[in-house]
């Protein structure tokens, strides 16, 4: 699988006093704007953004003295059909260092999100799809894959938290290969700090492989980010530390990225 998004409110203490429980707290967090750091990290805002981010491979489960690179290019677009909102989402990552030796283009990974706003937050459910466009078999999985993918995120003033799930499942390709049958689970916690800053969860996706009837990958980690403008363009500047307690499969062992994100607010 390819090495395959802040609610400040201005009703004052007393506001948020009466929102008792975790129901009425995030039902009150909808009288409040989103602000641009918070949907920055949130994957349901409909802000067209553009990301480069770098990771770094430090060491894999099963393998010595290896390490690898790889730079993913995604975007995110938002657009309507009729009264639904769309946020369609591509990622190409771009391998230049991997234990194979190779170095070219990964698998593209698509998927289109139909966002639903609700008093709490939003929540979306489309399709997710793989496309085998690696350059070499070793950098992708030589399959096509599709399946659905769902998720939300909730707010509350200066946090962010949610859970989505993207499902692929092998529909073609090179028979040879090993079919590309996982489920996804990537939990999101965001805590605002002043000054632009924030903390929260990284990109971690837990993955269950159906074909081993197990978790491939079972990371823990955390990101630091920074909203910061580069003249009139909004850009948020993040750094994540990754571990994957999983050692039974040959994967990664630890990761550090290095990710910006450009932001095009609508």
């Amino acid at each position: 699988m390819n090495p395959a998004v802040k609610e400040i409110s201005g009703a004052g203490i007393a506001h948020w006093g009466r929102c008792l429980g975790l129901y009425g707290l995030l039902a009150c967090a909808a009288h409040a704007e989103q602000s641009l750091e918070q949907a920055a990290s949130d994957p349901t805002a409909s802000l067209m953004n553009v990301q480069v981010q770098n990771v770094y491979t430090g060491a894999y489960h099963r393998l010595r003295n290896e390490s690898g690179n790889a730079l993913l290019l995604r975007s995110a677009v938002p657009f309507a059909t009729g009264s639904l909102r769309h946020i369609a989402r591509a990622t190409l990552p771009y391998v230049s260092k991997s234990p194979s030796g190779e170095h070219g283009f990964g698998d593209l990974v698509l998927f289109d999100l139909v966002v639903f706003d609700r008093a709490w937050g939003r929540w979306g459910v489309g399709p997710v799809a793989l496309f085998p466009t690696a350059s070499d078999g070793a950098l992708g999985a030589d399959k096509w894959a599709v399946g659905p993918a769902i998720g939300f995120t909730a707010r509350s003033p200066g946090v962010l938290w949610g859970l989505f799930n993207q499902n692929l499942f092998t529909v073609g390709g090179d028979d040879d290969r090993p079919d590309v049958d996982v489920s996804i689970l990537q939990p999101i916690i965001n805590y605002a700090l002043p000054n632009k800053w924030s903390i929260g969860t990284s990109e971690m996706n837990f993955t269950y492989d159906w074909n081993l009837d197990d978790w491939s990958v079972l990371p823990l980690g955390v990101k630091v980010s920074k909203l910061h403008r580069f003249g009139q363009v909004p850009v948020q500047l993040s750094g994540a530390y990754e571990y994957n307690l999983q050692d039974d499969y040959v994967s990664s062992e630890w990761t550090f990225n290095l990710t910006a994100k450009f932001l095009f607010p609508l």
